[in-house]
């Protein structure tokens, strides 16, 4: 009784506590009532193209819609060729084409919400892995229409996190609110990133634990995510994201 008395303790305090923080402060927070109030407009973070040739890869991630924003973001890979002279956005939404291609502008809000640059990777570097993006794009298995699900995936998180883990000289995880990033394609329940230096293991995003040079040490309970970075010091707190030491 008491080992589980504690537990439930450490749920509450790591997990429902800073959820619960975050959902009162987007109660009160002034934002669109729908997506038809929202700006999608771009928040120009992005060079134009044209005046940028050299390629580039971009990995955005923003605040969501609706009360599921108190907990969640939205995440997304753009991309562009060595003297390409548009950008190609990638996502994977609950509605319209199965990944969808440029549907939104490459550096655009998402209901009103700055983006904000999880990775970049420029030049060469980025002109070698932008095929190896694509490959992963065309291998992510719930790539259909109707292949979506908010909670606890597959959604948008699920995709660009299979990406990452598929192409992990990009270096980076999604930030600790991209629910549904722990989802593994296929039901699978343990993962190893194709460079082998991170492992996660879970129980369909419900629960489960990365270990790793890039994911550091996380533990997922319910979609949220909880951990610390050594190599990049920080801590991951649930609901309201990495904070850097």
């Amino acid at each position: 009784m008491n080992f589980l008395r504690r537990l439930l303790l450490a749920i509450l305090f790591v997990y429902l506590l800073p959820a619960l923080a975050s959902a009162g402060w987007w109660y009160v927070k002034e934002r669109p009532g729908n997506w038809r109030e929202a700006d999608w407009s771009s928040a120009n973070i992005l060079p134009s193209p044209s005046d940028d040739k050299e390629a580039s890869i971009s990995i955005f991630s923003a605040t969501t819609g609706g009360m599921k924003g108190a907990v969640a973001s939205h995440s997304w890979i753009v991309t562009k060729e060595r003297g390409g002279t548009a950008y190609n956005r990638y996502d994977k939404v609950g509605w319209g084409s199965p990944i969808r291609r440029n549907g939104y502008p490459a550096d655009a809000r998402w209901y009103s919400n700055t983006p904000h640059l999880i990775v970049s990777v420029k030049g060469e570097e980025a002109t070698r892995l932008i095929p190896k993006i694509e490959k992963a794009i065309q291998s992510y298995p719930y790539s259909k229409p109707g292949a979506y699900r908010i909670w606890p995936g597959p959604n948008s998180n699920t995709f660009v996190a299979h990406v990452l883990r598929s192409v992990p000289e990009l270096g980076v995880v999604l930030p600790p609110d991209a629910v549904g990033r722990d989802y593994l394609p296929e039901g699978k329940l343990f993962a190893l990133d194709a460079d082998g230096l991170d492992m996660h293991a879970t129980l369909y995003g419900l629960l489960g634990i990365s270990v790793g040079a890039r994911s550091g040490l996380e533990v997922h309970f319910m979609g949220l995510v909880a951990g610390i970075d050594v190599l990049r010091p920080a801590v991951k707190i649930p609901a309201l994201g990495r904070f850097g030491l």
